[in-house]
């Protein structure tokens, strides 16, 4: 079955694999024969001493061998009522066959061929990239029954299925991991050069209908490569609906879209083809002017024909656009089409959502502060005595880091009686007295509120973002701890690069209030920061700063921010791996859930941007060479098409260059 990406090169009209007796090279090696039986026609001709007939049944053989695929191609075209390159240049070689001038028809059909035959190889390579992600799922998994294993088809696993994962083998669908612990190699679809290290997930009775709150060190994805040990996973996605599955199906999409420069040749094309044909036309009647005979201005018109072809001019985005995507996919990156990876390019200003991008999005323990002598450890004993038996992020985000402080053989008392006080704090019981852990708000009814000193301390960790909670033990404030959502290891590393490729403005967007959003700014380095924006007042914020930049780019999580991405140039979406509406939502995806491929991504594009404008200079400069050489008489039919085919092959190679493109 043909695939998308297929699909696009044939519906483009620059598909020149086909089959046949010798295969899927069968037009390689037709031109080939196309060449020799014009070679040899021409040697027999001009130095033998042999019938004419021969030379002529040869160069017969040379135009059989050279338009065989061309015609095919021309009568399916025009069974549409489509009229193209393939079309014009048996045009010109049976204008040319018809002049008797049979050795430059076959030259004509021979280069043209081999042209396209050569063209379709090196397009194959680009192609290769992308039909090589669907590779990369097996074929089998196999199925836990019991206490027996059985080998199945990934088509029919189901959800809850529990598979075995051998060592060094690939992970047969996207899961949890239930059993065993090992390093993955999800370079196929995260770019991540470095394996993964995952365990088992600790509470197996967890129901995770929302895969974003998977531990990411217990989720695994088809396609990836196991490590050294056996692992049993839960399948939580059916094969078509894998990470896998739907990377493959998003970059064929990409195939299809169009980008703004191709957009832009193909009007060009509708005006040029006809203005072409009219004036090949009105060259047939040039020796109504000049002194020379109907067959010389023939001669000249189908010359002309040759030369304003313009094949190298409508491969050369599309080449372009292809290498890019595939070589973006290979580095961990989904561009959707040509329009943002061309857009990509152009941006002056990003937009970045906070929790999630910029930081971990997740709370932290950063502060924990005793008063009046009381030591960290023991703050802390209390603090995780309490949180435990709390279900809240923020209490799980105190028990997790601070066990982390605490010596692993610290003994930490039991808490009991514990009350949740909504939106406040929580109360309990520890070793026979009353403990209250909560906001200033808990405190303003208990006894007498808080004192001056312990309030300007909760002001002073809230003016640096952070999210407080005082702890109270019988009648005394023993402490205070502070929480945060720090940013990403790798934001501030990640944003002078980009500051370094060209980008002026990069302005936070957030829900978070304007302290937190301040505080996260001035540490990693944003030029702005705008807190407490609702979805829509994020699209508003979005819509200015267009006006503004004209161009600007939005980076989210592809969930609350997908009103801001769709109003964007550029929507960007962070961890697509693990995200549905990411992948629906985005025009680029940034597969490894990692900011520090962004740069990557800006320069990939740049260069791509860069390819595209050499790639359209070569194919209209040698027409617009080509066209007055051919209407003074200064390059024949032959001297036409070797040029015409070369820069074909030029700019389609030039492309090419986009699949070695380095992360620097």
């Amino acid at each position: 079955m043909m695939n998308k990406s297929e699909k696009y090169h044939k519906e483009d009209g620059h598909n020149h694999d086909h089959g046949g007796i010798f295969g899927k090279n069968t037009e390689l090696y037709f031109a080939i024969l196309s060449g020799i039986c014009l070679i040899t026609g021409y040697l027999l001709g001009k130095y033998g001493s042999i019938s004419s007939s021969i030379p002529f049944g040869l160069y017969v053989s040379a135009y059989f061998f050279g338009g065989y695929f061309t015609l095919k191609e021309a009568i399916t075209k025009i069974s549409k009522g489509e009229f193209e390159i393939d079309f014009l240049m048996l045009v010109a070689a049976a204008g040319a066959a018809y002049l008797g001038e049979w050795a430059e028809g076959a030259l004509l059909l021979f280069l043209f061929s081999l042209g396209h035959a050569l063209e379709n190889y090196a397009m194959g390579k680009a192609k290769k990239s992308i039909a090589a992600l669907t590779d990369l799922a097996p074929k089998t998994a196999l199925l836990k029954k019991g206490k027996k294993t059985e080998e199945v088809a990934i088509e029919t696993l189901k959800i809850g299925d529990i598979i075995v994962i051998r060592p060094n083998s690939k992970i047969s669908a996207d899961g949890i991991i239930i059993n065993g612990s090992s390093s993955i190699n999800q370079a196929p679809i995260t770019g991540e050069s470095v394996p993964v290290d995952k365990k088992a997930i600790e509470n197996l009775d967890t129901n995770y209908e929302n895969h974003n709150n998977i531990p990411e060190e217990s989720q695994v994805f088809s396609g990836t490569i196991n490590g050294n040990n056996v692992l049993e996973v839960k399948v939580i996605k059916e094969a078509q609906d894998s990470t896998l599955s739907r990377l493959v199906t998003m970059v064929q999409n990409a195939q299809e879209q169009k980008s703004p420069t191709q957009l832009l040749t193909d009007k060009f094309e509708k005006i040029f083809v006809p203005s072409v044909i009219l004036l090949v036309i009105l060259l047939n009647f040039a020796f109504l002017i000049i002194d020379e005979t109907w067959n010389e201005s023939l001669y000249r018109s189908l010359a002309v024909l040759v030369a304003a072809s313009p094949c190298a001019l409508a491969i050369s985005t599309p080449s372009a656009v292809l290498s890019g995507v595939a070589r973006a996919a290979r580095g961990g990156v989904l561009i959707k089409g040509g329009r943002p990876l061309e857009d990509l390019g152009s941006l002056t200003a990003l937009a970045f959502d906070k929790t999630g991008t910029l930081t971990e999005g997740k709370p932290k323990l950063t502060d924990a502060i005793g008063f009046g002598g009381i030591k960290k450890e023991d703050l802390l004993k209390v603090a995780i005595a309490v949180e435990e038996l709390s279900d809240h992020p923020l209490a799980k985000a105190v028990v997790r880091d601070g066990k982390t402080i605490l010596s692993p053989d610290v003994n930490i008392p039991n808490a009991s009686n514990t009350e949740a006080i909504q939106g406040k704090g929580i109360k309990a019981e520890y070793q026979g007295k009353p403990v209250y852990i909560g906001n200033l708000e808990l405190f303003d009814d208990i006894d007498n509120g808080v004192p001056k000193e312990v309030a300007e301390k909760v002001h002073s960790l809230e003016a640096e973002g952070k999210t407080t909670m005082l702890i109270k033990l019988g009648i005394e404030f023993i402490g205070i701890l502070g929480l945060m959502d720090t940013p990403r290891e790798k934001a501030k590393e990640t944003l002078l690069q980009l500051k370094k490729i060209g980008i002026k403005k990069m302005i936070m967007l957030t829900g978070d209030n304007q302290k937190v959003a301040d505080a996260v700014a001035q540490e990693i380095g944003l030029t702005e920061a705008r807190g407490s924006l609702l979805p829509e007042e994020k699209v508003q914020a979005i819509k200015q700063l267009a006006k503004q930049e004209k161009r600007i780019a939005m980076i989210g999580d592809g969930v609350n921010d997908a009103p801001a991405m769709a109003n964007s140039t550029v929507g960007i979406a962070m961890g697509a791996a693990g995200s549905d509406v990411a992948l629906e939502t985005a025009d680029i995806a940034l597969m490894a859930d990692k900011l520090e491929t962004l740069p990557f991504a800006i320069g990939l594009s740049r260069s791509a941007k860069s390819i595209i404008r050499q790639n359209l200079w070569i194919s209209l400069g040698i027409v617009a060479l080509l066209i007055p050489s051919t209407i003074m008489g200064w390059a024949n039919i032959g001297i036409a098409v070797a040029i015409h085919e070369g820069s074909t092959l030029i700019v389609v190679i030039n492309a090419l260059r986009l699949l070695t493109f380095k992360k620097r």
